[in-house]
């Protein structure tokens, strides 16, 4: 772990996931065609196999800087999002969500390039005090984003850095009043 990038919260997920990741796959599966094959297999051991395993798979910290998330078994998942890049955090809840008393939270985020709307976001779905958990992110979001904005002199705990600027301070002072003097002298 990076000393200067502390873990301030482990997010816990509600178990609930594994039913609603059950559900929503074979709602797929049943839709799909080529899915009707693999409906008894998913139904009878499979769904609940994986559901359980994807569900190991949510991780989600929040640190001094940072907010990552992880997810997946064959596709794995892993983002990184320094927390003043965050944009928006929204919560998703439709009638199939509620019904699981699950929410999912949509992080939306500056830049992200290459073109493609989904790039800049992320989706984490059945977080634990989900609200909380929001909270603790726009608050350590607004203090990171204060420290960045105050003036690298005006902080009391960088006592290096203002002793070496009360000397560059000193030393404009100097020149101006030579300026000053020399200015005087030609008038």
């Amino acid at each position: 772990m990076d000393q200067n990038n502390p873990i301030i919260r482990d997010a816990t997920f509600n178990p609930k996931v594994k039913t609603y990741i059950f559900l929503v796959v074979l709602f797929y599966l049943i839709v799909s065609v080529a899915g009707l094959v693999i409906v008894p297999f998913w139904i009878f051991g499979l769904g609940q196999w994986i559901s359980n395993k994807f569900f190991h798979t949510l991780k989600c910290q929040l640190t001094h800087k940072q907010l990552r998330f992880s997810k997946g078994l064959i596709l794995h998942i892993e983002k990184t999002i320094p927390l003043e890049n965050i944009q928006d955090l929204s919560f998703i809840g439709g009638p199939v969500l509620r019904w699981f008393g699950l929410s999912l939270i949509k992080v939306e985020t500056a830049g992200g390039g290459g073109g493609q709307g989904h790039n800049n976001m992320m989706s984490m779905i059945g977080v634990d005090n989900a609200e909380e958990f929001k909270s603790m992110i726009l608050d350590q979001r607004e203090k990171i984003i204060k420290e960045k904005n105050q003036p690298a002199f005006a902080t009391p705990d960088n006592k290096e850095n203002t002793g070496l600027n009360d000397k560059l301070l000193t030393e404009i002072k100097n020149e101006l009043v030579e300026i000053k003097n020399a200015l005087k002298t030609k008038n």
